[in-house]
């Protein structure tokens, strides 16, 4: 596989997390959360508590614009 199309960091699990993003239908900042939760820390060099933080950005914008 290749490293662009699939990083180690991305298969993971049985699946890779854009499938069930693309299968859940989720919209741009829910489908990002649950890709920097999914991956959080697997990335080489990666922070994972920094991945978290991204993961809660995309779910505090999703809640902002649930408000308005």
């Amino acid at each position: 596989m290749s490293r662009v199309d699939h990083p180690a960091h991305y298969n993971v699990g049985k699946i890779e997390v854009i499938d069930f993003i693309e299968d859940q239908q989720l919209n741009f900042s829910r489908g990002n959360a649950v890709k920097y939760i999914c991956r959080a820390g697997r990335k080489p060099d990666s922070d994972e508590v920094e991945d978290l933080q991204k993961a809660a950005w995309y779910i505090n914008r999703e809640i902002e614009r649930l408000k308005d």
